[in-house]
């Protein structure tokens, strides 16, 4: 009989979280695994994914931060279901799923660490370690994830590290450079620098406006486009305008779809404070566009040095603006990193291998109920 599986994670939004956990829903072995997902707060773009598949979905509709009306609602889904294992993705999830899960008799509970998380307070770090005692099981994508957590004394002998799978959502598209200069009003020889990001804090996002302020110095053609949307949008708009390279920054939104913006870029750039593993680097890597990131865990994870892409110090503009500069000035050499790059995501990355890694602790651990 197949083991059930409960999958709860805040969203279904286009994010890197939402998109491993619907790819590992699809990838288990349907005669091994019986999977379910539970949303807590809304559906999205991979809601309709997991139906495609015919991944059972139940969407809870949180409302509030603190919503007891909710955690009821998933604590008694959970009892209708009875599943034998939980797996919990991002601290939303983390928090309401495994004390409901615990409340409805789960035995086996894996928590989803994703993202050197240093927005949390010590009242975060504390529900994380009370919820802690009885979660068998930490799972992530990096080492930096790992060692932050283990500074905070958070599942010290429970981590399993399982690294992303990278898989392109669209096809390789022949006019997109052409396609994008006309959608952006520029000329065939402009230069483009993408940014794909949630337009929040954590990403930076006003050193790439910065950079490109810089880099107008030398280089007349080069576009900074930023793909996505968030409570920093308006910020980074009147900053670009009162720096006076609102010509320069172009804000295309949230895309569905991001391969071809991708092709069409000279650069990818992400210059943000923290990460745990990139999806949106991990396509750009795919798709062998040169790299500027910052020097953090998570982007080390896929740039692990300069052998594969530009890295830079967070926060320093300059040192942004000069990698992005030696990029442009050695398009040859950065094409050989970003190609570098590109095999080695293949071999390191693989989707299965990632599929393959949970397939595995979760037998490890429902072995135990034998």
């Amino acid at each position: 009989m197949a083991a059930k599986i409960t999958m709860i994670i805040p969203t279904l939004v286009q994010g890197g979280a939402e998109k491993q956990m619907s790819l590992l829903a699809v990838g288990l072995s349907k005669s091994e695994f019986e999977v379910r997902v539970v949303a807590l707060t809304a559906g999205g773009p991979w809601h309709d994914f997991l139906n495609e598949h015919s991944i059972p979905v139940t969407i809870i509709g949180k409302r509030f931060k603190f919503d007891p009306f909710s955690f009821w609602s998933l604590h008694r889904e959970l009892k209708r279901h009875r599943a034998d294992l939980v797996h919990t993705w991002i601290f939303a999830a983390n928090s309401y799923g495994r004390l409901a899960a615990k409340l409805a008799g789960v035995k086996f509970q894996i928590a989803g660490e994703r993202c050197v998380d240093k927005w949390k307070t010590e009242f975060h770090f504390m529900v994380d370690r009370w919820l802690g005692r009885w979660t068998n099981a930490f799972a992530t994508n990096s080492q930096g994830v790992v060692d932050f957590y283990h500074q905070h004394r958070i599942g010290c002998d429970k981590f399993h590290v399982i690294p992303n799978g990278s898989l392109p959502q669209g096809s390789v598209a022949p006019d997109s450079r052409q396609q994008w200069r006309q959608r952006l009003g520029l000329g065939p020889d402009a230069v483009i620098a993408t940014s794909l990001a949630r337009l929040w804090p954590q990403k930076r996002l006003k050193d790439l406006v910065w950079a490109i302020d810089l880099l107008n110095c030398k280089y007349e053609h080069v576009h900074l486009v930023i793909a996505g949307d968030g409570p920093e949008k308006q910020r980074l708009q009147q900053f670009a305008l009162e720096a006076k390279v609102e010509n320069r920054v172009h804000f295309v939104g949230h895309l569905s779809e991001t391969d071809s913006l991708l092709q069409a870029s000279d650069l990818f750039c992400l210059v943000s404070e923290y990460e745990g593993q990139s999806n949106s680097l991990m396509e750009a890597i795919y798709w062998q566009i040169p790299t500027v990131v910052t020097d953090i865990p998570g982007n080390r994870d896929l740039i692990p040095d300069s052998e594969y892409g530009f890295l830079c110090p967070v926060g320093d503009r300059i040192a942004i603006a000069k990698q992005m500069g030696a990029a442009l000035d050695d398009p040859i050499g950065a094409k050989a990193r970003a190609e570098r790059a590109a095999q080695r995501l293949r071999v390191v990355f693989d989707p299965q291998a990632m599929i393959d890694g949970y397939a595995g602790l979760y037998r490890s651990l429902l072995s135990q109920a034998n």
